[in-house]
């Protein structure tokens, strides 16, 4: 069975770095896109990072050069790497994974749980 499992998230200072880890579980052989979304309270959900197969990366732009996204495929994993966090940046962040190819399933798009920043001020 296919999961995501993400960790990292937590408590930080105005100012402070976060890394957002996520493993797709499961005899995997491949994923093409695999992202973080985020969901503030009382706000809908919002993409802030992705990154195809290939290493072509997309950002929200309240996000750009502070944070980065990275994937190690071998591992079936993708990182968030969150440095000069703001108050704003404050949410549950949520992993994604869209085509993912298991032996014998194909998956379309499955989420992770979640994993709550807070950023305090």
């Amino acid at each position: 069975q296919v999961q995501l499992v993400e960790s990292g998230g937590g408590l930080v200072q105005a100012g402070g770095s976060l890394r957002l880890s996520c493993e797709v579980s499961g005899r995997i052989f491949s994923i093409n896109t695999m992202g973080w979304y985020r969901q503030a309270p009382d706000k809908q959900r919002e993409m802030v990072a992705s990154i195809t197969s290939v290493g072509s990366t997309k950002y929200q732009e309240s996000v750009k050069g502070r944070f980065t996204i990275s994937r190690d495929n071998a591992k079936a994993t993708v990182y968030l790497q969150m440095n000069s966090l703001k108050p704003e940046d404050t949410a549950v962040y949520y992993c994604n994974a869209r085509e993912i190819t298991t032996i014998p399933y194909r998956y379309p798009e499955l989420w992770g749980q979640g994993t709550l920043v807070t950023v305090s001020s």
